[in-house]
C-alpha cells in the first residue's frame, strides 16, 4: 500500500490547479478575461483568483489535488502521487503576457451553432427588429441561435474576414448576456458599408445597431448604405473621474477606415452611455466630427423603436428622463 507523509501531502496541496495547468496541460486552460480561465473539456469549469468551480456540478475547490480527485476522478494517493512527480512547477503569468494576433485567435472559442434560427428570428422580432434585415444577418453569418442553450450570437470579423468576436444574450425573459471565450472587443459586431461611406454611427449593443436599421427600413432608407458599429458595451468610469477609456472596437474601425471624418452617436440614455458619450467628443472632436444623436427621452435605440411600433417597452423605460 502506498503511503505518504504528512509533509508529502501537504506539499502536494500547495500546489493550485491554475499552476498546474499552466505547467502540466496548458492546452486544457481556455482564457476567458479579467483574470478567469476554464478549461477545454468542462467549459463551465471557472479558474479565478486561486480557485475553481465547476458549475455545472456545483463542486469546486483550490488546489489541484482537490480538482484530480473530484473532477478528474483519481483516488487520494494517486492524486497525490501524480502531483509529487511533477518537476519545477511555478506560477506563470498568462494573464498580464502580451498575445499575438495569432494567439489570440487560437484562444477564441465560438459558441456551437443550434440547427436552426427560429428562437433567435422570434426573439429579434419581438424587440422590434426587421425579419428581413435578421435574415440577411443570418445568411451573412453575422447572427446565429447557439446550440446549448438556445442564446443569440452576435458575431464580429476582423479585416481578412476572420471571426475574431461573438457576443450573446439570452432569447428568453432572463436578460442573460456575455460574450465568448476569448472574443476581441476590437473586432465587435458591425454592419459596413455597401459605399465607401465617410461616417461612422455607434451604439453600445448589437440590438440598438438592429433597431436603427430597421427603422431606416422603415422609413424607405437604405441601412446597408451605413456603417453601422456596436461598441459592445460602456462602462462606467472609476469612482471621482469622468474618464472612460475610447472603446477598442471604435479605435479599429478608424484605423483600418481612414476615409471615416464623422462619428454618429447613438448611446444609451443613462449615466454610462452619457459618459462615453462626453469622452468621444473630448477625446476625438480635433480629428472627427461628433454628432450627437443619443436618445433623450427614452433609454436606448430600440425603445425608440418599440415607441415607434407600438410595442409596450417594459421597466418603465417608456418615461425614461
Amino acid at each position: 500500500m502506498v503511503y505518504f507523509t504528512p509533509e508529502q501531502i501537504a506539499k502536494a496541496k500547495e500546489i493550485d490547479l491554475l499552476t498546474y495547468l499552466q505547467n502540466y496541460n496548458p492546452d486544457e486552460l481556455v482564457y476567458d478575461s479579467r483574470n478567469t480561465f476554464h478549461t477545454r473539456t468542462h467549459d463551465s469549469l471557472k479558474i479565478n483568483n486561486g480557485m475553481w468551480y465547476w458549475f455545472s456540478r456545483g463542486i469546486g475547490g483550490k488546489t489541484a489535488l482537490e480538482y484530480l480527485i473530484r473532477v478528474e476522478e483519481y483516488s487520494f494517493t494517486q492524486a497525490v502521487g501524480h502531483l509529487l512527480n511533477q518537476k519545477g512547477l511555478e506560477k506563470k503569468s498568462l494573464f498580464k503576457q502580451k498575445l499575438t494576433e495569432k494567439e489570440k485567435i487560437a484562444r477564441f472559442f465560438l459558441p456551437q451553432k443550434a440547427p436552426n434560427n427560429n428562437k433567435v428570428i422570434s426573439y429579434l422580432m419581438s424587440r422590434g427588429i426587421s425579419k428581413s434585415i435578421i435574415e440577411e444577418c443570418i445568411n451573412k453569418g453575422l447572427i446565429y441561435q447557439e446550440k446549448v442553450r438556445n442564446n443569440v450570437v452576435f458575431v464580429g470579423y476582423d479585416e481578412q474576414n476572420i471571426i475574431r468576436y461573438a457576443g450573446y444574450r439570452g432569447t428568453n425573459s432572463s436578460r442573460f448576456m456575455g460574450e465568448a471565450s476569448g472574443s476581441d472587443k476590437a473586432f465587435s459586431f458591425k454592419l459596413k458599408s455597401i459605399l465607401n461611406k465617410n461616417d461612422v454611427h455607434l451604439f453600445e449593443s448589437a440590438i440598438d445597431l438592429l433597431s436603427y436599421a430597421t427603422l431606416k427600413e422603415l422609413n424607405n432608407e437604405h441601412w446597408d448604405e451605413e456603417n453601422l458599429l456596436s461598441l459592445a458595451g460602456v462602462y462606467k468610469p472609476k469612482k471621482d473621474t469622468m474618464d472612460i477609456k475610447i472603446p477598442e472596437t471604435l479605435t479599429t474601425f478608424l484605423k483600418n477606415n481612414p476615409q471615416i471624418d464623422t462619428i454618429v452617436l447613438h448611446l444609451d440614455n443613462d449615466v454610462a452611455g452619457k459618459i462615453a458619450t462626453k469622452s468621444i467628443q473630448n477625446s476625438l472632436s480635433d480629428s472627427y466630427k461628433i454628432i450627437d444623436k443619443s436618445p433623450k427621452n427614452l433609454k436606448d435605440v430600440n425603445d425608440v423603436l418599440k415607441k415607434y411600433l407600438g410595442i409596450p417597452i417594459k421597466n418603465g423605460n417608456e418615461n425614461y428622463r
